[in-house]
């Protein structure tokens, strides 16, 4: 059985009753919480930023997974580093020199990752792949929460997997976009190792035995 992690897109979580539904998702077993930062640029829609996750890391340990899309995240690294981030990913067809990025990022002490859009062929990541510990494969449009999954993109996942078992690294896949308990297994199969999950896991009754259904993929 594969290692599977999960990361709850908070996007989709009460932001009134943010601090009760954080301890909800420590108890249920989530490995992380993913935190999207959109600039109305980038994506046509605004979120949340630095102060929100600055609050977030005061009241939680649980893993903390930034997903940047900004126009030019570069610039911002330093302050979601600082307020607490532990992984932050950023998007390849963003301004920022992905080179440059994956460093600066890693030079906080923390993980760096690089995110496809459903559009970009994957061959254009793996040059960065050697300087990533993470590399995310949208499985919707980013910008906004609810939307379907794109089967069609573990086209992506599976050759991207290949390559990195072929060149023996140490990368990780990501997936975000749509994922439930039917389509983590595709995800999965195709060489998926983090779920990103939002709608499916907070619209759950039982959000102990969705997390569980997403984990014990074999």
């Amino acid at each position: 059985m594969k290692n599977i992690k999960t990361s709850a897109s908070i996007l989709s979580a009460d932001m009134i009753n943010l601090e009760n539904v954080i301890k909800q998702l420590e108890e249920c077993n989530i490995d992380m919480l993913h935190f999207d930062v959109m600039d109305g640029v980038f994506v046509k829609n605004i979120t949340f930023g630095i102060p929100i996750l600055k609050a977030i890391r005061k009241k939680t340990n649980l893993f903390l997974d930034v997903h940047l899309m900004i126009i030019d995240p570069i610039k911002y690294i330093k302050q979601f580093a600082e307020a607490g981030a532990d992984l932050i990913t950023f998007h390849l067809e963003s301004n920022s020199d992905p080179i440059e990025t994956l460093k600066c990022i890693h030079s906080y002490g923390i993980q760096s990752g690089i995110v496809i859009k459903p559009n970009t062929p994957y061959e254009e990541v793996l040059p960065y792949l050697p300087y990533s510990d993470v590399v995310l494969v949208m499985t919707v449009e980013p910008g906004f929460g609810g939307q379907s999954f794109m089967e069609n993109m573990m086209e992506k996942v599976n050759a991207l997997s290949s390559y990195i078992e072929k060149n023996n690294l140490k990368t990780k896949i990501e997936v975000d976009g749509g994922i439930n308990d039917k389509t983590s297994s595709i995800a999965v199969s195709a060489g998926a190792e983090i779920l990103v999950a939002g709608s499916y896991l907070f619209n759950h009754k039982d959000k102990s035995a969705a997390v569980e259904a997403l984990k014990s993929i074999s």
